[in-house]
């Protein structure tokens, strides 16, 4: 029987520099990860990466800092290289990178949209691809995704959209990968109190986000809090390993499918 515990794992976490991932790379070496790699996209996040680094170091887990350009095949492919090289191959890889834009669709130009499925899909989709190669039998593959793939909405066209076609890589890396004992999945959130969901927001639209799930009034801020997220990907990169080619929207009934 596989084991499916976090205890002695290799992970590897994109977009692990702060806010949400950088919780889970937290989280995952206080439950045991031998080791962590942490993904950060450019100079202006290698102090977050560096400083979630020295926090693991600190929880006992070897950690390194590493720097890609997540959009760029050719990035992906060197991402698990230097991975293994520097902790060993991983056994749980998890993609939290995304980028929201909210516009009417008569607005977005080319070079936005362009922007946005490369942050959003292609990025995804060739992590997913490259962690299929890399992965050790009986891994764990989650991407962030957001629940707004269950809302019927204006504005998310390029965003939402952009992350849509990462429910199908889902399912079809679940099923090719499925003999190696690895599964996939992808975890889409409701609007979380962090930086990256602000800029995006009027104070209108803010304040309506914070009393639109059923649980608004018993969380702190009325949003999804990271904390409520994380419990729910360490789970399904370890024990709630029969789960796979699922999309679970984790936001405490914002939107359903």
């Amino acid at each position: 029987m596989a084991d499916h515990s976090i205890k002695g794992k290799v992970v590897l976490i994109a977009g692990g520099a702060k806010n949400l991932g950088g919780l889970i790379a937290r989280d995952l070496a206080g439950n045991g990860a031998a080791a962590v790699a942490v993904h950060y996209n450019s100079a202006a996040s290698k102090a977050d990466a560096d400083k979630t680094v020295a926090a693991l170091q600190q929880l006992g887990a070897k950690a390194v800092a590493l720097q890609a350009d997540l959009t760029r095949a050719g990035a992906v492919e060197k991402l698990f290289a230097d991975t293994i090289a520097a902790i060993g191959r991983p056994d749980i890889a998890i993609n939290t990178v995304g980028k929201v834009l909210k516009k009417p669709m008569a607005e977005i130009s080319e070079a936005e949209y362009d922007e946005m499925m490369a942050v959003n899909a292609k990025s995804a989709f060739f992590f997913i691809k490259e962690a299929g190669r890399h992965l050790n039998d009986n891994g764990k593959i989650c991407t962030l995704v957001t629940s707004l793939l269950g809302a019927f909405t204006p504005f998310y066209a390029a965003y939402a959209g952009g992350k849509a076609p990462v429910e199908h890589f889902t399912r079809a890396a679940a099923k090719e990968l499925g003999e190696r004992g690895i599964s996939v999945t992808a975890v889409g959130p409701g609007p979380m109190d962090t930086p990256f969901f602000y800029p995006a927001e009027g104070q209108d639209a803010v304040n309506y986000h914070k009393t639109a799930a059923a649980l608004s009034p018993f969380s702190k801020t009325g949003l999804t809090d990271i904390e409520d997220v994380v419990p729910f990907i360490r789970h399904l990169v370890s024990d709630g390993w029969w789960i796979t080619g699922q999309t679970l929207l984790i936001n405490g009934g914002y939107t359903t499918k």
